[in-house]
């Protein structure tokens, strides 16, 4: 994959720049005009160290022992005690890609000319990000009070030359990865380890990489569902604009469109129009409310998250047009939690009405196709287990599901008496889409097969690409055969992309990134 060069405008980055730097490989400049705020903000603090004043985070201890103040000549000492104290991660190391986006949002931070710290520091971690050295972090540890400061540790580490790093996925000393961008360890000023440890960069950059994916498995849940109708013979008329406007939500009102434009065609629906099937079930009909609802809560904690990328959320925040350095508590990521639950929950409600549609499709009395979409059934098991396996992944999802946000354990001998769990509220987002994920592929095995039972009729043009894509790898279910083998043939191609090009080539206006 190419290389994007981004320049990197701080405290300006969109969701279309925060989606690119989080799929893609990049290299990142700073705009030049971040210099001066840089700059003035580090002598800010400068002064401040020079001072007789105590001023936290600067020349005192930190968390409870904030009232201890710090000699001038033991500053820099103080900031790597601070890093090497607080590498305590544990548990397996984020993927690369994710510590490449904290790389990145941590510039985007610092770069804004707040946190007081110098120029080299910023360019040394642009010099990880464009030379592909990222730190090993390891993913549990943070609490997402004081910043996530056990993660951000292990990064500031790396500066320094303590720890692991990867390149190119190969592990090794740091020392061997500052070597290789022929840098010398990192000494940190005043305040610098501080600035890099507060933040709510990892657990933003975890709600924004998974939250993306989860996004796009609403979208091909919009393509499932709608196989879905037309393999058990549904109804449109849920779909007709009129209800919807008249509710007047905004996600409702873009699904039903959606829904309705991949049915538009379809000549299993021309077929059936004078059956006397009164109402679908509500995994059909309801699609609209159900998957407008999570549409929207994803997009108002994409909202929040895109805020936050571009916020200063170190502590203290340096003022350099008066000099004040104020300690805050910008470093509190409950903004990130709840919105990482909100897409949570967004995301087991999709798997759960995913799921409910696989029980109606394989149930005869309802689909009215064979019992467990097989011929010869009673020989041949056919879809049976594999509904019981979506089951079992949106029963998951449920539990995953359960908000983060509203725990709480104090930390730092109760100085900081209430925190988020912000990194945990992101980071089950990427189990939970994985099983989003799975539920959606059995939905596409069983939608498919359903349809195919009604040939000669072909479902609509969307849709029927999407059959081509399928049976390319996959063929019909016409006796029982190894399952699993299925399943991932078909989850390969939805994460190759192939079902998010069918829907963007039809869906024309669909106002979400």
């Amino acid at each position: 994959m190419p290389v994007h060069k981004h320049v990197l405008d701080p405290g300006h980055m969109t969701c279309d720049d925060l989606h690119r730097v989080a799929t893609e490989p990049v290299h990142i400049q700073i705009n030049s005009n971040a210099t001066q705020n840089i700059e003035r903000s580090y002598e800010t603090v400068q002064n401040a160290a020079n001072g007789i004043q105590a001023v936290y985070g600067v020349n005192t201890g930190f968390g409870l022992l904030a009232k201890e103040k710090i000699e001038p000549a033991d500053l820099r000492e103080l900031q790597r005690n601070l890093v090497l104290s607080h590498a305590a991660g544990v548990g397996e190391d984020l993927p690369d890609d994710i510590v490449r986006l904290i790389l990145i949002l941590k510039v985007n931070s610092l770069a804004r000319g707040y946190s007081g710290v110098s120029q080299n520091l910023i360019d040394t971690l642009i010099r990880f990000i464009n030379g592909g050295v990222l730190p090993c972090v390891p993913a549990q540890g943070s609490v997402g009070a004081s910043g996530d400061l056990a993660p951000l540790a292990h990064i500031a580490a790396a500066l320094i030359g303590v720890g692991r790093v990867r390149i190119d996925g190969q592990e090794m000393d740091a020392a061997a990865g500052l070597a290789h961008l022929s840098l010398e360890p990192f000494e940190l000023g005043p305040k610098e380890g501080l600035a890099l440890l507060n933040g709510t960069q990892v657990s933003t950059a975890l709600a924004l990489s998974h939250g993306f994916d989860i996004l796009d498995l609403l979208e091909i849940a919009l393509l499932t569902g709608a196989l879905s109708v037309d393999a058990i013979m549904g109804s449109d008329a849920p779909f007709d604009p009129r209800l919807h406007l008249v509710r007047g939500q905004e996600g409702q009102i873009h699904v039903a469109t959606a829904l309705r434009t991949l049915l538009q065609g379809s000549e299993i629906r021309s077929s059936h129009r004078a059956c006397d099937r009164v109402q679908d079930p509500y995994s059909i009909r309801c699609q609209p409310q159900v998957m407008g609802a999570a549409l929207d809560f994803i997009h108002f904690s994409f909202q929040r998250l895109i805020i936050e990328a571009n916020a200063v959320s170190d502590n203290p925040i340096v003022f350099a047009d008066d000099g004040a350095i104020l300690s805050g508590g910008n470093f509190h990521a409950e903004p990130v939690a709840i919105a990482a639950d909100a897409i949570a929950i967004a995301a087991a409600e999709i798997g759960a009405l995913a799921e409910r549609r696989i029980a109606l499709l394989v149930d005869p009395t309802l689909s009215g196709l064979p019992a467990f979409l097989v011929p010869h059934g009673g020989l041949n098991s056919g879809f049976m287990i594999a509904q019981v396996t979506a089951a079992a992944l949106a029963s998951e999802n449920k539990h995953l599901a359960q908000p983060a946000s509203v725990d709480s354990l104090p930390t730092s001998a109760n100085q900081e008496d209430h925190v988020s769990m912000a990194t945990f509220a992101a980071r089950r987002l990427g189990p939970l889409g994985d099983n989003l994920r799975r539920i959606l592929t059995i939905e596409w095995l069983a939608a498919a097969q359903g349809i195919d039972f009604h040939k000669p009729h072909k479902t609509s043009a969307p849709l029927q690409d999407m059959m081509t894509v399928l049976r390319a790898q996959v063929p019909f279910y016409d006796k029982d055969r190894f399952f699993a083998d299925d399943i991932g043939h078909a989850e390969r191609l939805v994460r190759s992309g192939a079902l998010k090009d069918i829907f963007h080539a039809n869906i024309a206006e669909w106002p979400y990134p």
